[in-house]
């Protein structure tokens, strides 16, 4: 390719929302976010003389931040946040309700991504939140158009049903 070399720099400045918003979707806390991001962003840093440009930016940061949240999830002291009860001290307040009800939002989809492995959760990721063609997601997991749609399919039927299963009240 004939661009100019990246910087890791230019990388982070391009890319940090973008892998943040990844690495929370792939099941690191929010308390760990900046950790695991500065983690991705050291390994951009090392390997960026290495980056050939034949995939796109985007999905090499991908691979990078899949494996680090992968790593993130073995590790022993890694546990679930518990989420409490933020809206009944000062209800009615606009502002309020409206964080509330992202924060249950971002925590339902949390808990739901949880349940999923680590392959339907690759493909639920990147094709229904992050936008990506099925054909993109296929480059960067590097497996067939057939397989990453079953998984999607898999993935879609876990969460309805651990969607549903919220909303009548049962746990798993």
């Amino acid at each position: 390719m004939s661009h100019l070399r990246l910087t890791s720099r230019q990388v982070f400045d391009e890319h940090a929302t973008y892998v943040f918003r990844v690495l929370r979707y792939l099941g690191v806390r929010e308390a760990d976010l900046e950790d695991v991001c500065q983690e991705v962003f050291i390994t951009v840093h090392r390997k960026i003389d290495s980056f050939e440009g034949r995939s796109s930016v985007r999905t090499w940061l991908y691979r990078i931040s899949q494996r680090a949240a992968s790593d993130y999830r073995r590790r022993a002291y890694v546990r679930r946040e518990v989420v409490t009860d933020m809206g009944s001290d000062h209800p009615g307040r606009p502002e309020h309700d409206d964080a509330t009800k992202r924060f249950e939002a971002r925590s339902t989809l949390g808990f739901a991504l949880d349940r999923l492995d680590e392959a339907k959760r690759d493909v639920f990721v990147l094709y229904e939140i992050e936008g990506l063609t099925m054909r993109e997601v296929c480059e960067i997991l590097d497996c067939p158009l057939q397989t990453a749609y079953s998984r999607l399919h898999a993935a879609r039927k876990v969460l309805t049903d651990a969607v549903d299963s919220d909303d009548r009240g049962e746990s798993s």
